[in-house]
Formats: C-alpha cells, structure tokens, sequence
C-alpha cells in the first residue's frame, strides 16, 4: 500500500499545477487565430524540440551533478517568461524565442522530477511500488489537466480570444515554483562534489564524473531498445495529439444545435471533450499498474500497448477520411487513455535498468530523444495536413512508426 505522506501530496500537488496549462486545449487554434498554417505550427513545434533535446543531457547533467531541486526551479522560471512573451508579443519570429525558452524548461524538468519521485522511494525502501506510486501522481496530472480544460474554456468564452490562456497560465506556475522551493534537499540525490581550488576544474570535474555513468548505460541493451519503444510512441502521440482540436472544431460547427452561440460553439465542445478526457486519462494513469499485472510481464505489457496504440492511430485516420469524425474524435480518447496506462509502465521498466546515481541523466535521454522524433514528424505532421488533410497524414506517420516495432520491442529482464 503507498504511505501517503507529506511529500506524496507534494508529488501530487506538483502534478496537479504543472499541467494547469490552460493552452493545451486551445494551442492549435491559437496558433491558426494569429494566421499560422500547420506547417509552421509544426514548425515552431520542432524549434521547440530541438531546443530541448539540445539541452536536455546539459540540463539532466546539472540536476545529477548540482542537484534536482534547483533544476525544477529554473525550469518553472523560464515557462513563466515564455508565457509572458507569448502573451505580449504575438509574432512568429518572437515566438521561435518563446519556444526557446518553453524548451529551457522542459530540458529542466522533464526527467528530473521523475528522478526525486524515484530517489524518495528508495529513501523510504518503497522502489517496489515504483509504477503505482507514479501512477497515482500521473493521476492527479490529469485530474489538473480536466480542470484546466473547463477553466480554459471559460477563459476564451469570457475573452473572446485564445490569447488570454497564456496569461492565465503563469499564476498556477507561480504555486508550482514556490511548490518546488518547499521541496526537502535530499531529493536532490547523490551529488559528488570534487574538492578543487579553481572552480572551473571542480565544474569540469563533477560533469566529467556524471558523463562516465551517463555513458555505462549504453552497455544495457536491454535499456536501449526501452528507451527507444517509449520515445518513438510518445514521439508519435505529442506530434499528432494536438490536431484533436481542428477536428473537435469542425465537428462542433456541423452540430445542427445551440446555433445561437455561433463559433462559441467548438469552444464549449472543445472544453468539454478535454475535461472528460482526462478524467479518463487520470484513471488510466491510477490504474497502469492493474494493467501491467494483466499480462505475463512489464515488457510484454507494453509491447502490446505500443502495437494497440498504433492500430487505433491509424484507425483514427481512416476514419477521418472516410468523414466519421465522431468515430475519431472517440479513438483520439482512447490513445489518450492509451497514452497514461503506457507511461507509468515505460517508466517503471527503464527505472528497473538503469542505475540510481544517473536516474535523472537516463530519463532526460529517454525524453531527448521522445523530442527528437517530436521535432522529426511535427514539420512532417504539419506539411502532410496542408497538403492532404489530416485523415491521410495520420495514416502514413502511424505505418511509419510501426515499421520500426521489431527493432524496439523489449524483452523481460534477465
């Protein structure tokens, strides 16, 4: 049973705030509303990816070598001044260094929170609870996500914008940044500080010490190819998760209903649809550990999520083509859901393989490269949409990803 302690409320609470990101919802929109064409929402996408897998093993090195807390700290400053830009300075090229410093945050943080969250449960000798316990916090992420939703949706309603959810979004970030500040210093993990008089010799000596361990890793074959399965999916489901939205749109403005409230019509679907989503995404995430136990290992598990995950992507295209949209928008739920019963499952089997000392190093890999097939396929996503529509591009990015499953499907451990 998980010991629901102080710091797990904490864990929670972080989850909660850090997806109150009021644009989610919206993100497509707001970009088509300031006169963007998909492809170069794909590609201020793949700047934003690429800036993060730039910085990710930098930014991981920092968190394993000078501690994690910090590094969550840093990454909660630079959201807020992107979201201050994206507010006030709405142009494309302002708006390349927005994502910039968006992606400074997310090389900060993706990963290392994951890292505290594992150091403390090998603090309190609970690591074989790795998976539910993660869940649960998973859980309260998208319980923070159904809420932001239905608040973001209000705020566009109230605007009559989706500028506004920018704005909006730097007030739950301010909690998360004082949040993290609250946050004990042992979760920083095991930091080994080099005695040197100079200091650039004591920094050189700390990055070289974390490098060698970042490095030892790439001997577990076993590691590689989960580090592979999880980022290619992931890679797939953030490039194309977002055309949710469009679709939604178009559906809401076919609806013979409600008619009197004109355009207002796709933002109230588009809020709703989010908020049920995940709903059913925050029990997904609760629940990936029933699931997992479900088949006869971890890996088989999530071999078979990857393989279900792709089938309804394609799925999801076909029938767009064929014009069934409520169909799509249905399976768009579901590999939502897919998506939090996979992660908790990804994270638990990597954790399983890699050692504690460079946990933070060896996630931000795992999510260096998710951001490299991110910054690959959204420019990719974005011209096929332009080109063919949504429908066709779904079908060929998810055969894409599938003919590359024998080469990354993992194995039980040895």
């Amino acid at each position: 049973m998980i010991p629901k302690d102080i710091q797990y409320y904490k864990f929670c609470g972080y989850g909660f705030l850090k997806n109150l990101r009021f644009f989610d919802p919206f993100i497509i929109l707001f970009f088509r509303e300031m006169g963007m064409s998909f492809l170069q929402i794909g590609t201020l996408y793949s700047i934003r990816e690429i800036s993060t897998t730039i910085l990710e093993i930098p930014t991981g090195l920092f968190a394993d070598t000078y501690g994690r807390k910090n590094s969550m700290i840093f990454a909660f400053v630079s959201y807020i001044l992107s979201f201050i830009i994206f507010y006030f300075f709405p142009k494309f090229r302002i708006y390349i260094f927005a994502m910039i410093l968006f992606a400074f945050g997310e090389a900060f943080r993706t990963g290392t929170h994951k890292a505290m969250i594992m150091e403390y449960l090998k603090i309190k000798n609970i690591s074989h609870l790795k998976v539910e316990y993660y869940g649960h916090t998973r859980s309260l992420s998208q319980f923070g996500s159904a809420i932001s939703a239905l608040i973001a949706g209000a705020l566009v309603l109230y605007s009559g914008s989706y500028k506004i959810i920018f704005l909006g979004s730097i007030i739950p970030y301010i909690f998360a940044l004082f949040l993290m500040i609250s946050y004990p210093k042992e979760l920083n993990g095991e930091i080994k500080k080099i005695e040197e008089s100079n200091i650039l010799k004591a920094v050189f000596g700390n990055f070289k010490n974390t490098i060698s361990n970042f490095l030892q890793m790439f001997k577990n074959s076993l590691l590689i190819k989960a580090l592979f399965n999880s980022s290619l999916y992931d890679g797939l489901f953030k490039a194309i998760k977002d055309y949710l939205q469009p679709i939604l749109q178009t559906f809401a403005l076919s609806i013979p209903i409600l008619l009197s409230l004109g355009d207002k019509r796709s933002t109230i679907l588009i809020s709703i649809t989010y908020f049920l989503l995940y709903l059913i995404t925050s029990y997904s995430s609760r629940n990936a550990n029933r699931f997992s136990k479900k088949f006869r290992s971890l890996a088989f598990a999530i071999n078979i999520s990857f393989i279900l995950g792709i089938i309804l992507t394609i799925s999801s295209g076909i029938f767009y083509a064929v014009d069934v949209k409520v169909l799509t928008i249905l399976i768009f739920v579901l590999l939502y859901a897919a998506q939090n019963i996979r992660r908790p499952m990804n994270i638990g089997y990597i954790s399983e393989n890699i050692s504690s000392k460079i946990m933070a190093t060896g996630l931000s890999v795992e999510s260096q490269l998710k951001t490299m097939t991110i910054a690959i396929l959204a420019p990719i996503m974005g011209f096929l949409v332009d080109s063919f529509g949504i429908g066709l591009a779904l079908i060929i990015l998810s055969c894409f990803i599938l003919l590359l499953y024998p080469v990354i499907k993992v194995k039980s451990n040895r």
